[in-house]
């Protein structure tokens, strides 16, 4: 499903403003789960059967363009690599399997601003989606930086409200900015 540029930045909007509710008005319990998230192997299962799943579906409608002629070695390689990496690397895979799940949603919100360069406003939807990216692309390789940030982000009780409030309010510019297509 390809997303128009209203609908992709209206997600992204979404997106930014209710990762941004989840920082600005943290509980303790709400606190604990956020700083547990690297280490945790529900959501090592649930980020990574999800990505997995999500990478197989579209390596399997790879077009000939795109190794298409390779697409089931692809697969096999990828789903063996997903499945393995359970038992060989199951430290911060909940981490890896964030990062993938950003990756690819990431690709489609970016995606349906491509070729609209007669909207300058879709800037300001794409450029923190690349900037998640090159964090993504960090976070996969380190995932262990997150739980420091974690650490350094509750360290202090405003910090994480103040992250927050910034993710909340431009979410919701972004948001509002949809309507202005």
């Amino acid at each position: 499903m390809e997303l128009t540029l209203f609908q992709a930045t209206l997600l992204a909007g979404i997106l930014i403003a209710a990762l941004g509710t989840l920082f600005a008005a943290p509980s303790k319990r709400s606190a604990a789960l956020i700083r547990g998230f690297p280490r945790s192997r529900l959501a090592a299962y649930v980020t990574m059967i999800i990505g997995g799943a999500w990478t197989l579906y579209m390596v399997a409608h790879l077009g000939d363009a795109n190794y298409g002629a390779f697409k089931k070695y692809i697969f096999v390689a990828f789903a063996a690599v997903g499945v393995l990496s359970f038992k060989y690397a199951p430290d911060f895979l909940s981490v890896r399997g964030a990062c993938i799940l950003f990756l690819l949603i990431g690709n489609s919100i970016v995606g349906a601003a491509f070729g609209h360069y007669e909207e300058p406003l879709r800037l300001f939807f794409v450029t923190p989606i690349f900037v998640g990216f090159a964090l993504s692309l960090y976070l996969a390789y380190s995932p262990f930086r997150l739980r420091d940030f974690f650490s350094w982000l509750f360290a202090n009780a405003s910090r994480p409200r103040t992250m927050g409030l910034i993710f909340l309010l431009y979410g919701g510019f972004v948001s509002v900015l949809a309507f202005a297509y």
